[in-house]
């Protein structure tokens, strides 16, 4: 049977369900299911190698996860359906026929890779935020597995995106009366119109997953972009499930399970998210101040050593521009004093001269005088002279007496 996008001018003839693969029936539901989560596990091994971290942690992780998170979402719809179940137990274990909650999946899922992580002793927060993109791209490919199913749609509605679907091809219990009040006849084949909301939610899926790349961007600390997936997938799924027809409501209420949990995920991850970006901004402000302080403190530390340390520097200052200016003064000094032992030595060498000069004059008069012989006349004039010279004294004492 086809299934119909009217507004959009589209028709697809012919969309099988499953496909026989050697003997054995496949679901293309599961076949998306597969190739989604495939897809986000290659995605976050090339993230992780990309960060320089453990890629085979992750790929343990995640493979933890599928398990808890298969286990979970089977049980979670088991339970909510116990009437369908309790009296044939056997049917528990046929997944065949669907049967999934994806809140189920996700509990079980975050439960065991949170085991893992404890066990390998390893960041879950921050492996999280990588793991949830992952998680997103299997989400945004595994959900057309509803529109093989033709299943999980929305009310009746007339919009661009309106869906036509077989009566035949869909479970009685989705179909609701305006439904049926609004039934389309093509070729003998009567078609319900519905919302797409497989399609709804894949495009949501996608926007927030563009969302957590920004917000990557902004991150800090661990665990924020895994607590804002929680955050706005809780938010874009309460209004999907609002249209759902074929919600599953709390036991003896009217309130849909799938929707009470979207709107306590939105408000209790978002308050979360706002009072930790508020502490950690807090914490960052605080550790500025604490790194500005302590830079001020090792200035003033360094200011005062060399406040400390600059009178000995000035002392050697001191001591070295005297010790120059001493040299220097010594060296204007000693020009004078060498030019004046100069003249000394030209004054010094000049009296020798001198004196070696009379010395030779005395030697050669004394050579002279010892080769000149006195006579009987000349002592006897010597005598004479004497006894004038005696006589003249004493007329000099008589004088003065």
């Amino acid at each position: 049977m086809s299934v119909r996008f009217p507004n959009l001018g589209l028709e697809f003839e012919y969309v099988p369900v499953s496909v026989r693969v050697f003997g054995f029936e496949i679901t293309f539901f599961g076949i998306l299911l597969a190739v989604g989560m495939l897809l986000g596990m290659i995605f976050v091994v090339l993230e992780a190698k990309r960060k320089k971290q453990d890629a085979n942690l992750y790929l343990g992780m995640m493979i933890s996860g599928l398990a808890g998170g298969f286990i979970g979402a089977r049980f979670f719809y088991v339970l909510l359906s116990w009437s369908v179940y309790k009296t044939d137990i056997m049917k528990v274990f046929d997944t065949r026929s669907g049967g999934m909650v994806f809140y189920g999946g996700l509990l079980g899922g975050v439960l065991a890779a949170a085991i893992f992580c404890r066990i390998k002793k390893a960041a879950f927060m921050e492996m999280a935020d990588v793991a949830v993109k992952g998680l997103l791209i299997g989400q945004i490919i595994g959900r057309w597995g509803n529109f093989f199913n033709r299943e999980s749609f929305g009310e009746y509605t007339s919009n661009v995106l309106t869906m036509q679907l077989p009566l035949s091809n869909v479970r009685a219990g989705e179909v609701t009366p305006w439904m049926r009040e609004n039934l389309v006849t093509i070729d003998n084949v009567s078609y319900i119109q519905a919302t797409p909301l497989f399609l709804y939610e894949s495009i949501w899926c996608l926007l927030l997953l563009l969302l957590l790349f920004v917000w990557n961007r902004r991150k800090l600390f661990a665990g924020e972009i895994f607590m804002r997936y929680l955050a706005g997938y809780g938010f874009g799924r309460f209004f999907i499930e609002w249209i759902r027809t074929d919600k599953m409501f709390l036991p003896g209420t009217d309130i849909a399970v799938n929707q009470a949990i979207s709107a306590g995920l939105f408000l209790l991850f978002t308050v979360v998210v706002i009072v930790k970006r508020i502490m950690a901004k807090k914490r960052a402000a605080l550790e500025k101040r604490r790194k500005a302080r302590f830079y001020e403190e090792q200035q003033k530390a360094e200011k005062i050593s060399e406040e400390e340390l600059l009178p000995e520097e000035v002392t050697l200052m001191e001591k070295e521009k005297n010790n120059s200016e001493e040299k220097d003064s010594e060296g204007v000094v000693s020009e004078p004093e060498d030019s004046n032992n100069e003249v000394l030595k030209e004054e010094i060498s000049q009296s020798q001269i001198s004196s070696d000069e009379d010395s030779q004059e005395k030697a050669s008069e004394g050579e002279i005088s010892k080769d000149k012989i006195p006579t009987d006349s000349d002592r006897n004039t010597d005598e004479e002279t004497q006894e004038k010279t005696q006589e003249e004294n004493q007329e000099e004492k008589t004088e003065q007496e």
